[in-house]
């Protein structure tokens, strides 16, 4: 019996967009073919949700996945508070109480990775140089147990007072927020905090799906170039305002290593006061070591100990970097 014209997997399901060649020629540089189809199979299905319970705004966790029923969160293992759900409670989650009120909040874990990185320590001083729309500064001050002075800095007035209205949900009460260039921040305050944070505006590689095709509209070789020389600008004011002896963390949220190693070899190879770490890394992300080496272009040894965390059913793509200073 010949199979209907409707029930032919072609008519089922339609083609997929491709992704923009040259990102295509990123991903043959940098992913081993054995991660090859899992991180391709990210880009073609919604991935898994995944949360953590806020402790400034719900500090009993038992309470709030009671709360949660019938959804059914997985935690994620080697961190409390931190949960998943698959991708078709993603609504259910968005649209609940909970999250209206600052009790959990939906962010990826990677994200997350960029505090847990930083370890800020109640009563210290820390700087989130590139701060909207919050999950970080909001992460970052339960961390600290809202004890110490948070310096939020954003220069965008539209992101500036969205960040204001997702701290103040989640209730953050030591930050004091700037509408401010960041790249200016460093010269102004010299040598102050203890940590900084620079989660950098970038071409935003993370967010590409092939369920939409809009989701890189906005790229191309030469916005990451952009992005480059704004991250190299943002990242010498994040190492001018930190102390001698700080931990400064750089991220991005691009698989690029234009915007990744080749932003903190520049910095290195101008300063010598600066090193990188081992990064604490309490998840086991699926992560491969940072580059030595891009394009015929030898780069710092020691950005091996960064990490690019690659694009799973759960994890979005985001490269991490933490440096001392010299104390």
């Amino acid at each position: 019996m010949t199979a209907s014209p409707s029930s032919s997997p072609s008519a089922a399901q339609p083609a997929l967009p491709s992704l923009p060649p040259a990102f295509l020629d990123v991903l043959d540089a940098l992913i081993p073919p054995d991660l090859r189809p899992r991180v391709d199979a990210s880009y073609t299905a919604p991935k898994a949700v995944v949360f953590r319970i806020n402790p400034l705004r719900a500090p009993d966790t038992a309470a709030v996945l009671a709360a949660l029923a019938p959804l059914c969160p997985e935690p994620v293992a080697g961190v409390e508070g931190v949960f998943r759900l698959p991708a078709g409670d993603r609504d259910a989650l968005t649209h609940h109480p909970l999250a209206a009120d600052g009790s959990l909040y939906i962010q990826g874990v990677a994200s997350m990775a960029a505090v847990w990185a930083l370890a800020p320590r109640p009563g210290e001083e820390v700087l989130d140089l590139a701060a909207a729309p919050g999950g970080k500064t909001a992460l970052i001050a339960a961390c600290m147990a809202n004890q110490g002075r948070l310096a939020a800095v954003e220069p965008v007035r539209a992101r500036f007072f969205r960040l204001k209205a997702n701290l103040q949900r989640l209730g953050v009460r030591n930050a004091q927020l700037y509408l401010k260039d960041g790249a200016q921040v460093g010269r102004l305050v010299s040598a102050r905090f203890d940590r900084v944070l620079l989660d950098a505006p970038c071409s935003s590689e993370a967010q590409f799906t092939r369920l939409d095709p809009t989701s890189w509209t906005h790229w191309s070789p030469k916005k990451v170039r952009a992005s480059a020389a704004l991250q190299s600008r943002l990242l010498r004011s994040a190492a001018d305002a930190l102390k001698p002896g700080g931990v400064l963390v750089y991220s991005t949220c691009s698989l690029s290593p234009e915007e990744d190693e080749c932003v903190l070899d520049a910095l290195l190879r101008e300063r010598d006061d600066l090193w990188p770490e081992p990064l604490p890394w309490p998840v086991d992300l699926p992560a491969l070591p940072g580059l030595t080496a891009w394009r015929q272009r030898p780069l710092h040894p020691d950005l091996t100990l960064a990490r690019r965390v690659l694009p799973t059913e759960w994890t979005d793509a985001f490269f991490l970097c933490r440096l001392r200073k010299r104390g």
